[in-house]
């Protein structure tokens, strides 16, 4: 088969759906190499972790010819490219689909990865929501087959979008393989040295807006033993500023370290380092820092409300987002109780198998196989 891909992310973005998108491509890249997979995006992020994704021989780039804006080309122009390589799928990794690819030639299928703008909306602006559910809607109407990235990512296409739960299929996302490797302890202690992290810590990894939630965590401090620092990474937004002054009324300055600029490299050890990991997000497609943690071997406290049960399994624990005292009871429970941390481990990492490259690279390509059979 020629595969084809929306590569906005997969060729310019180096966390989030550029990690998702380069990763779902080299899975099957590597488990399915008698095919071919067109990656079509405009410009090309200058990255050592992009050149290296389009070394692979069966990963083709494909941008446009002559000047055309690469926008319009990304939505429009790129269905004429996609007939003239013989692409018989084309996969929008990220929530859209072009434009005038209704006579199934190729094929379409679009990864729809959440409608929080739908869920939340007052944490998105008036016009990117209207932007953002403008393409959505128009995926989900036009491509052949939906993939979901989580059973509450489904929920939300069929309560939103009246869609046709047979047209969507649930498939869960991996995280990158470098969290799966358990690290000695000599390089792990080499970046405890460097990013100056205390021997105990609370790790929360995302950006700091206010849908992640980290107030929740700042609040449950004072409530968790005193060596016990909690450990941020991740990009500050002006949610960032409550948080601040919150760290400052509670008085706990020397409690809290903020990390960031972190390499890609770096964060597993910076996992693996961690006593707990806590996530209390409001609201999310799926949760792959979960994953990460998980397979890092480290016990997980998230919230409940969408679809983090999902990415955390049945033995990590769940508190209402919105209240302190059953975060830091969580916690707790966890840090004064090693048989527990241990079990939660044990069964932690055992539960993110499930989201192994080879089965989740399998039941992708079966879906394309089908729907070509359709």
């Amino acid at each position: 088969m020629n595969i084809g891909f929306d590569g906005k992310r997969a060729a310019n973005n180096l966390t989030g759906l550029g990690n998702y998108s380069r990763s779902l491509i080299l899975q099957l890249s590597e488990f399915f190499h008698q095919n071919h997979y067109f990656v079509y995006s405009p410009k090309v992020k200058a990255a050592k972790q992009i050149s290296a994704f389009f070394e692979k021989d069966n990963i083709h780039l494909k941008q446009p010819a002559g000047n055309q804006p690469g926008f319009w080309w990304r939505s429009v122009g790129v269905t004429k490219q996609l007939r003239n390589d013989h692409i018989d799928i084309y996969h929008g990794l990220s929530n859209e689909i072009p434009f005038g690819l209704h006579n199934g030639q190729p094929k379409t299928v679009v990864t729809i990865h959440d409608l929080i703008f739908l869920r939340l909306p007052q944490h998105y602006r008036y016009i990117d929501r209207k932007i953002y559910n403008f393409k959505s809607k128009y995926a989900c109407r036009f491509a052949d087959r939906i993939i979901a990235i989580s059973e509450q990512t489904k929920k939300d296409i069929i309560a939103f979008y009246q869609t046709d739960p047979a047209k969507i299929e649930v498939i869960y996302q991996t995280c990158d393989d470098s969290f799966k490797e358990l690290l000695p302890e000599y390089v792990k202690e080499t970046v405890r040295q460097q990013y100056q992290l205390p021997e105990k810590y609370i790790l929360n990894v995302g950006t700091i807006e206010a849908r992640k939630n980290l107030l929740l965590i700042v609040r449950s401090l004072s409530d968790i033993p005193q060596e016990y620092k909690l450990v941020v990474v991740g990009k500050k937004q002006a949610y960032a500023q409550q948080v601040l002054a919150e760290i400052e009324r509670l008085n706990l300055k020397d409690r809290v370290i903020f990390l960031k600029d972190i390499p890609f490299s770096d964060l597993p050890a910076i996992y693996q380092l961690a006593s707990v990991f806590v996530y209390p997000s409001f609201y999310e497609g799926f949760g792959i820092p979960i994953i990460e943690a998980l397979y890092g071997g480290i016990p997980v406290v998230a919230a409940t409300g969408s679809c983090l049960e999902e990415a955390g399994g049945p033995d990590s624990l769940y508190v209402d987002p919105n209240n302190a005292a059953e975060l830091a009871s969580a916690i707790n429970s966890i840090l004064n109780d090693p048989e527990l941390a241990a079990v939660m481990k044990e069964k932690g990492l055992a539960y993110a198998r499930n989201f192994d490259n080879q089965p989740l690279a399998t039941q992708l390509m079966n879906c394309y196989e089908e729907l070509l059979k359709s």
